[in-house]
């Protein structure tokens, strides 16, 4: 029992990428953008206020748009799916308030 105990607190060898670089991730609903390391694949570029090109990763929210971290409980909805949500429950919707209909 104990040989097994041994084997199960090695870590694997080789399972961590290698390739993490500087990436500029940006809010796109309010021009927020920072950058870090990742090893996350894109085919945009920006240039940054270093005057160097990095990747670029578009953001729908992040945490100084998104309600929890900025206080406010409204969320914008940049791809538009209350509004699909809407109208496709639209008829569902108006014969529960207008049940005689």
């Amino acid at each position: 029992m104990h040989a097994q105990i041994e084997n199960k607190s090695k870590m694997k060898k080789d399972i961590h990428p290698k390739e993490y670089r500087l990436v500029v991730f940006k809010d796109m609903s309010n021009d927020y953008a920072f950058i870090s390391k990742s090893t996350i694949q894109t085919k945009e570029t920006i240039l940054w206020e270093d005057g160097v090109e990095y990747p670029l990763v578009k953001l729908e929210i992040s945490h100084t748009s998104h309600p929890f971290y900025t206080g406010k409980m409204k969320l914008i909805d940049t791809a538009g799916r209350v509004d699909k949500f809407k109208s496709r429950y639209s008829k569902h919707i108006e014969k529960k308030n207008n049940p005689e209909s």
